[in-house]
């Protein structure tokens, strides 16, 4: 069974039993962690996707640990002018694993019958003959 879940903004293909690496949660280790972003649940037989996502199913997961990434270095300078700034960070992350998943319902199916209306449009062309009559000017005598 796969589900597609986001956590924090990303999204992750996971199934029962994954430890997956999450940006940084606030919880201490162990505790259990309730996601409810739920974007799809496929069990092999039906496939159920949310719009945007799924209501009423959570996921559940364990916090196992929380570590720091690798130093990233941080290296500004300005050609020469002698400015030089050396700086870095470690970012933290999360290891999670799940130990939940939700159990996919099976989709109502519902046939709706709709009759298409046909119409047929008939015109009728007009035809006009139109007649101009010449104008006459009568030359003024003065």
């Amino acid at each position: 069974m796969n589900v597609l879940v986001n956590i924090l903004g990303k999204q992750y293909k996971v199934s029962k039993g994954d430890k997956i690496r999450v940006p940084y949660i606030n919880k201490k280790v162990g505790e259990k962690i309730i996601f409810d972003k739920i974007l799809l649940v496929d069990d092999g037989k039906n496939v159920k996707v949310g719009n945007p996502h799924l209501e009423s199913l959570k996921l559940e997961a364990t916090l196992v640990e929380q570590k720091k990434d690798d130093k990233i270095l941080v290296f500004k300078f300005k050609r020469r002018k002698g400015y030089q700034k050396k700086n870095g960070h470690k970012q933290r992350f999360s290891v999670i694993e799940i130990s939940k998943l939700p159990k996919a319902a099976a989709k109502k199916t519902t046939t709706k019958t709709t009759a298409k209306k046909i119409t047929t449009k008939t015109t009728a062309k007009k035809i006009t003959t139109k007649t101009t009559a010449k104008k006459t000017t009568k030359k003024g005598t003065n």
